[in-house]
């Protein structure tokens, strides 16, 4: 997934539109970070960190589309 595409899929899940940019390049550094420490998939990282997010917007009232599923 690129940067672009995480950004999008972000703003999707309620993330400030003008920190999409920054908060996908933090995501992706983490995700790739966990993958390489946990021994499992960079996507089943980004998919974990992503459903992370996705539940800390919906507490705060800014829900939007559920995380894509990676495959």
């Amino acid at each position: 997934m690129t940067i672009s595409e995480l950004a999008q899929v972000l703003e999707r899940l309620g993330c400030p539109a003008g920190q999409c940019e920054g908060m996908a390049w933090q995501l992706d550094r983490r995700a790739r970070m966990d993958a390489a420490r946990q021994q499992i998939t960079y996507e089943s990282a980004l998919e974990y960190l992503l459903g992370l997010m996705a539940q800390g917007w919906a507490a705060t009232g800014k829900t939007g589309a559920p995380p894509p599923a990676m495959s």
